[in-house]
């Protein structure tokens, strides 16, 4: 008789996941990791705050962190697809900046309706956006550098044609105290823009080819040439689109404030864009983001600014502590992909 060999049963844990813990993945997997720190991190936020003022999370608070993050929303949107694309764009607080006093400045001085303020300021941005496009594809000059000459050069044209100073006057008019103090099912208009403009983009990403094809060239720039991907007309669209939603913020600008700003409202929000990218999960080297992680960290940085500034907290204060949030995120992405630092042995 020969022996046989008799084989126990492969044992559930070690051989196949538990349903729980497949469960946990795929919630993992969905959510995404770096949002799961971000939806922990805004908690923290929420509650600190919350405990040490109790008007902090009231409904009208909310609001107002939501007003006053829909600017820096719109501009971290498309800061993500810039890096997407494996580039960068500076300028983006200067260009809000131009579009603001134009808008104001062309329906104070025609007298016509809001819509003629409006479309001159879109114009100008689509402008402003193909410009850096161009001057990145054609000029050959890197992305960073040619954008910081843009956030320099639009905050000069915009200090130029208003001589330094707000212009206009735009609260008499329906359409621009809608857009600004206007609400639609309880929540200002202002959040509706950055709700429509944060989903179009996320589609834009997600579901078609373009999206495919702006990950494909910042993944692999020469993968996606070899693709047959024209590498250079989806930057300078790019970098248009970039244009076009920082007029829309500048637009919104105007109509909050009631006037044009050249300067005032505008200035840094390159800075908070680019940090709300970065902690939305944005590889600055290109190929990787998504618009949920931006707006989520776009979230965060507007609760932690309220709650800093309802504390008494110094704006000084809050400035180190963007610079240090950006300088964090880096920081992550850096660990994560196990990229060399400069300085040091591989």
């Amino acid at each position: 008789m020969t022996d046989t060999a008799v084989t126990s049963p492969p044992d559930r844990t070690e051989s196949s996941p538990a349903p729980a813990a497949t469960g946990r993945r795929f919630r993992l997997a969905a959510v995404g990791g770096q949002n799961i720190s971000l939806i922990g991190a805004l908690v923290i936020v929420l509650a600190l705050f919350g405990s040490l003022n109790e008007n902090y999370l009231s409904w009208s608070n909310m609001q107002v962190i939501g007003e006053a993050a829909t600017l820096v929303g719109l501009l971290a949107i498309v800061q993500t697809v810039v890096i997407i694309c494996g580039a960068l764009d500076i300028s983006v607080g200067s260009q809000a900046g131009l579009a603001s006093v134009v808008s104001a400045m062309v329906f104070t001085s025609t007298g016509s309706s809001a819509w003629t303020g409006i479309a001159a300021a879109l114009g100008i941005g689509v402008l402003a956006g193909v410009l850096n496009g161009v001057i990145i594809v054609y000029g050959r000059v890197n992305p960073t550098i040619a954008t910081l000459a843009g956030l320099a050069a639009y905050k000069g044209v915009a200090q130029l044609v208003s001589d330094g100073r707000a212009q206009g006057y735009v609260l008499n008019d329906s359409v621009f105290v809608f857009l600004g103090r206007g609400k639609i099912a309880g929540l200002p208009v202002m959040i509706w823009v950055l709700a429509v403009v944060a989903l179009s983009v996320h589609v834009l990403l997600t579901y078609t080819d373009i999206g495919r094809n702006l990950y494909a060239i910042g993944g692999n720039d020469t993968a996606a040439r070899l693709a047959g991907i024209s590498i250079n007309k989806y930057l300078i669209a790019a970098y248009a689109l970039c244009g076009t939603v920082a007029a829309v913020a500048g637009i919104l600008l105007t109509a909050r404030t009631g006037s044009g700003q050249p300067v005032s409202g505008s200035e840094g929000l390159e800075l908070k864009a680019i940090t709300a990218a970065a902690l939305g999960g944005c590889a600055l080297k290109g190929g990787k983001g998504g618009i949920g992680g931006t707006l989520l960290a776009v979230v965060l940085l507007g609760a932690l600014e309220n709650g800093l500034t309802v504390q008494g907290i110094n704006t000084f204060w809050q400035n180190i502590a963007q610079g240090a949030l950006l300088v964090i995120a880096v920081v992550i992405q850096q660990r994560r992909t196990k990229e060399r630092r400069i300085g040091l042995p591989t």
